[in-house]
C-alpha cells in the first residue's frame, strides 16, 4: 500500500473521540458537525451529550460508546488492513466533502490515491441482462483508460460488471454494511481484489454491521457524492439506481442513462431518466464529451482539519425558546430560515434547539437543510 498523501491529519486521540461521537445513537453527520462547532472538539461534545439529550426531551439517555469499544473498532480495522479517514484528511474523497452532511469518518481499505482521480459512478440492475453487463463493463474499461475512477455499490449485476471492468485502472466500491461484511457475500473476493489492485473499498458503517434495507439509500448517497457524473445501465421503474440518480441530480452531478428496449422492464427506469433529461449514452465518448468542460476543475476548497473554535460561551436556549421552535415544527419538513422568520429567534439559538431535538431522537433532517419532528414524538 502506498503512503498516504501529505496533508493535515487527526491525532490518534482525535480519531478515537471522533469515532465515539459518530457511533453514538442519534449523532449523524449534521449533528456531529454542529457539536464540533458548538463545543470545539469531539471530546468536549461527548461530555455534553447527556445534558443536551435531556434538554431535547429524550425519554432515555443514549449510550455513548466507551473508549474501549472505539479502540476495539480501530483494532478491527487494523486487522482487516483498513483505516479510518476523517473529513479534511488527504485520503478523504474530495468530492464527497462538497455534498450536504458528508460522513465525518470513513472506513477505507485500499489505496487513497484512487480518490484523487476524477470519478464516474456506474449503477444499475442486479438482475441485469447479458447485454447490460457487457455495456457496464465496456463503459468502465473505456472511462478507466481515459483516467477516470469508477464508483459503484458492489451489488450483483451492473455494479459488479463496472468494478470488474475498471480493476486495472482504479475502482471504488461502497458498502452498505461494515467494511468486514461484504454484501452480497459472493463479492468478498472482488472486494479484496479491488483493494489489492489500486482501488478502494469504503463504508461509513461500523465494523460488523449487517446491512439493512434502509442502509442502501445511504450507500447510494456516497456513490453519487464521490463522482462528477453517474451513469445508469438498466434500471427498473422502482429501483435503487433511480434513487442514486435523483441524489446525483440534487448534488449537481451529471446524470447519464443507457437506453433499453421498451419491452424490457429492466430498462423502464433508465428510459424514464432519458425522458426527464438525462444524457443518452451508447458509448463512453458520450460521457467523456459531457464531462470535458469540467476537466481540470477542482472541488471547492474546504476548511482545514483543525477543529472549529470553541463556541461554548454561547448561552444555552431557554424553555421559552425551545417552546417557540417546537411550536413551529411538525411532521411536514420546513426550512430553518422559515423557523427563524416565524419565531424571531437568532440562527444560533435555533440551531442549538434543533441539535438538542436531534440528539433526543425527535428531529428528522431532510434534503436541502429542511427539518421536521419525528411523528408521534412532539
Amino acid at each position: 500500500m502506498s503512503a498516504p498523501a501529505a496533508g493535515p491529519r487527526l491525532s490518534d486521540r482525535q480519531r478515537l473521540a471522533w469515532l465515539r461521537l459518530i457511533r453514538t445513537p442519534n449523532v449523524g453527520p449534521a449533528s456531529f458537525r454542529e457539536l464540533i462547532n458548538r463545543f470545539g472538539s469531539a471530546e468536549a461534545a461527548l461530555e455534553m451529550l447527556p445534558e443536551l439529550m435531556i434538554s431535547g426531551g429524550a425519554n432515555r439517555i443514549a449510550r455513548i460508546p466507551s473508549i474501549a469499544e472505539a479502540e476495539a473498532e480501530l483494532e478491527a480495522a487494523r486487522r482487516a488492513g483498513a483505516r479510518f479517514v476523517g473529513i479534511g484528511e488527504a485520503d478523504y474523497p474530495p468530492l464527497l466533502k462538497t455534498m450536504d452532511n458528508p460522513p465525518p469518518l470513513l472506513a477505507v481499505k485500499g489505496e487513497g490515491a484512487v480518490f484523487r482521480l476524477p470519478a464516474v459512478a456506474i449503477v444499475g440492475a442486479r438482475n441485469a441482462s447479458l447485454a447490460g453487463i457487457k455495456m457496464a463493463r465496456m463503459l468502465a474499461q473505456d472511462l478507466g483508460r481515459d483516467g477516470y475512477a469508477i464508483v459503484s455499490g458492489l451489488a450483483r449485476g451492473i455494479d459488479t460488471a463496472a468494478h470488474q471492468g475498471s480493476l486495472s485502472t482504479g475502482t471504488i466500491g461502497v458498502l452498505a454494511g461494515g467494511l468486514d461484511v461484504p454484501y452480497p457475500p459472493e463479492n468478498a473476493g472482488l472486494c479484496e481484489e479491488i483493494a489489492e489492485r489500486g482501488g478502494a473499498i469504503v463504508s461509513e458503517m461500523p465494523f460488523g454491521w449487517q446491512p439493512r434495507a434502509q442502509d442502501f439509500p445511504r450507500r447510494n448517497r456516497l456513490v453519487a457524492g464521490m463522482a462528477v457524473g453517474l451513469a445508469v445501465v438498466e434500471a427498473a421503474q422502482r429501483s435503487g439506481s433511480l434513487i442514486s440518480a435523483r441524489l446525483a441530480n440534487e448534488m449537481g452531478r451529471l446524470v447519464f442513462a443507457v437506453p433499453g428496449s421498451p419491452l424490457d422492464p429492466r430498462a423502464a427506469g433508465s428510459n424514464a431518466l432519458l425522458k426527464d433529461g438525462a444524457t443518452l449514452v451508447t458509448e463512453a465518448s458520450d460521457i467523456l464529451g459531457a464531462l470535458a468542460p469540467l476537466a481540470g476543475t477542482r472541488p471547492p476548497r474546504t476548511a482545514p482539519l483543525a477543529e472549529e473554535p470553541d463556541l461554548s460561551s454561547m448561552p444555552p436556549p431557554g424553555e421559552d425558546e425551545r417552546a417557540d421552535v417546537l411550536e413551529a415544527l411538525g411532521p411536514p419538513p420546513v426550512a430553518v430560515d422559515e423557523i427563524i422568520r416565524h419565531t424571531g429567534l437568532g440562527a444560533a439559538q435555533i440551531a442549538m434547539v434543533l441539535l438538542e431535538l436531534d440528539l433526543a431522537g425527535r428531529l428528522e433532517r431532510h434534503a436541502g437543510g429542511n427539518v421536521s419532528l419525528v411523528f408521534g414524538r412532539s
